[in-house]
């Protein structure tokens, strides 16, 4: 039976044997799309379209099969199975979420042409005949990409989705909000974009740099455009979750509304800088119902179970000095104003249970979440352990291992990233999510992983593809799978490169 390796296949599969024999997609094939696999058919369609120019008409005798197996459920909502022969292909699952991966691994087990976004001189396309049976390690296989500090349009992020989708990741969470811009439009608070969608100037370099570029920069997304991109990411198998900050990373909110801070009488801008921003948002009346409305218009446009509400980095001196903050502790019969952050996000993640989602929140230390957040644990492993064992689930992201915004090579000619060491290649690849020395019981509360696109040192579309490739390669090949080591990815890597020219990713070459 061949390798892996002769296969290719980034994530790889948790099963494949190899036939004899090729199976031939010509201008007479077409496809057999059992009830409930018409969406996934049209995929197909439009993805192999451009390169093969295939019109893979629907038929009841169509050669390439779509069905919905209930026999695969015990593998999960995402397996899916796979079988080419030489006169048919078959491809099945129990939901309709494993039939879009198996359709991302129809498109790279065909030659790498066929990825291209223009027509190829072929009238026919051969798939090796081939066996596979495959289902995720891990539900959650994330990544997180920010538009807050650097506006992308909706075009790149449709692309991100499809790059994603190709690589069978599942999640996109959406940075929207930051201290650096809104990017979210909420009818009730028009201003957050008019006002908190835009900033004078960006620094450059690093945190406390002191050196800016002198251009103004923003942008914000309609209501439309992003209700349609959560149905795209929907059609291709991913879940877009939105992530809007609170309490700390919001001056964007506070410089569109004054009223939402601890000083109501101070006007200030949108930030130009990096770092840590000491202005959070109050814990008055007003704070909360401007939280919940505008909560209630991101669950009306992205329908995902889980609401990211960040939670991290939140100073406590403006709490310390305001009155209202001090009589809400008095009220509340808190310890003290650190003891508002846990109050806030309590508050806040009962609103979002009562409404029927899961609260998601960052964790910088090991006690900071109340009981039903899932837990994004980044600055040390020990804090998702910590979640783990009080039964929170944990989506693990450790900075040193899953930070796109690091450099991924100390190469003088890496473009300026995060300070810090490099995070290369293999570190992504070789992080295990719930590692080894784990209790059984703590593990099972690891529900995936996710990687970080920060943007404050990328602002374009090319540099962000430049950083997330070929780290998202390795992300994925390892949330899938725990099973492959580092040389068998390297080796399916290089030939995965063809894949990457071909869908034109400005990546960082082996």
């Amino acid at each position: 039976m061949p390798a892996h390796t002769d296969f290719p296949l980034i994530p790889r599969p948790s099963k494949l044997s190899a036939r004899a024999g090729s199976f031939t997609l010509d201008a007479d094939t077409s496809i057999r799309a059992a009830p409930g696999t018409e969406g996934a058919a049209d995929l197909l369609r439009s993805l192999l379209a451009p390169a093969t120019g295939l019109p893979l008409p629907p038929s009841p005798n169509g050669q390439l099969g779509l069905i919905l197996d209930p026999q695969l459920g015990r593998l999960g909502d995402e397996a899916y199975g796979l079988t080419i022969a030489p006169h048919a292909l078959l491809l099945r699952a129990a939901h309709e979420t494993g039939l879009l991966h198996g359709i991302q691994t129809i498109r790279q087990l065909l030659p790498s042409e066929a990825l291209l976004d223009t027509p190829q001189r072929r009238s026919s396309w051969q798939l090796p005949c081939v066996e596979i049976t495959d289902a995720p390690r891990h539900l959650w296989r994330g990544a997180m990409l920010d538009v807050a500090r650097h506006f992308q349009p909706v075009s790149f992020v449709r692309r991100y989705v499809d790059l994603l989708a190709f690589h069978k990741l599942n999640v996109l969470q959406l940075h929207l909000t930051d201290d650096q811009g809104w990017r979210m439009p909420v009818s009730a608070y028009p201003r957050l974009t008019e006002i908190g969608g835009h900033r004078a100037q960006s620094m450059i370099g690093p945190s406390g740099s002191g050196v800016y570029d002198g251009t103004p920069h923003g942008g914000s997304y309609t209501r439309r455009e992003l209700s349609e991109l959560v149905a795209y990411a929907a059609s291709r198998g991913v879940t877009i979750v939105p992530e809007i900050g609170m309490p700390g990373h919001a001056r964007a909110a506070i410089a569109a509304y004054p009223e939402l801070g601890n000083r109501p009488e101070r006007h200030l801008g949108v930030w130009t800088e990096w770092g840590v921003c000491d202005t959070t948002l109050g814990v008055h009346d007003l704070v909360l119902d401007f939280c919940r409305t505008v909560l209630e218009e991101v669950m009306d446009v992205f329908p995902a179970t889980h609401v990211h509400v960040g939670g991290d980095e939140c100073p406590t001196a403006e709490w310390a000095a305001s009155a209202d903050a001090l009589r809400r502790v008095d009220d509340e019969g808190l310890e003290g104003p650190e003891a508002l952050h846990g109050w806030f996000m309590g508050r806040i993640g009962k609103f979002l249970t009562s409404h029927g989602r899961r609260p998601m929140g960052w964790a910088e230390t090991d006690t900071v979440l109340p009981p039903e957040f899932t837990v994004t644990t980044w600055r040390d492993p020990s804090h998702g352990l910590a979640a783990a064992r009080r039964g929170q689930q944990v989506v693990m992201a450790h900075y040193r291992s899953t930070y796109l915004d690091y450099a991924q090579s100390d190469d003088l000619t890496e473009p300026p990233g995060q300070p810090g060491a490099v995070v290369d290649l293999k570190s992504v690849h070789t992080y295990r999510p719930a590692p080894a020395d784990w209790e059984d019981e703590a593990a099972a509360q690891v529900i995936g992983t996710q990687a970080q696109l920060w943007t404050e040192f990328a602002a374009t579309p090319a540099h962000l593809e430049y950083l997330s490739f070929p780290r998202l390669c390795a992300l994925a090949d390892r949330a899938w799978s725990d099973e492959p080591g580092w040389a068998d990815f390297l080796t399916r890597m290089r030939l995965h490169e063809g894949r990457l020219d071909a869908l034109d990713v400005r990546y960082r070459a082996l």
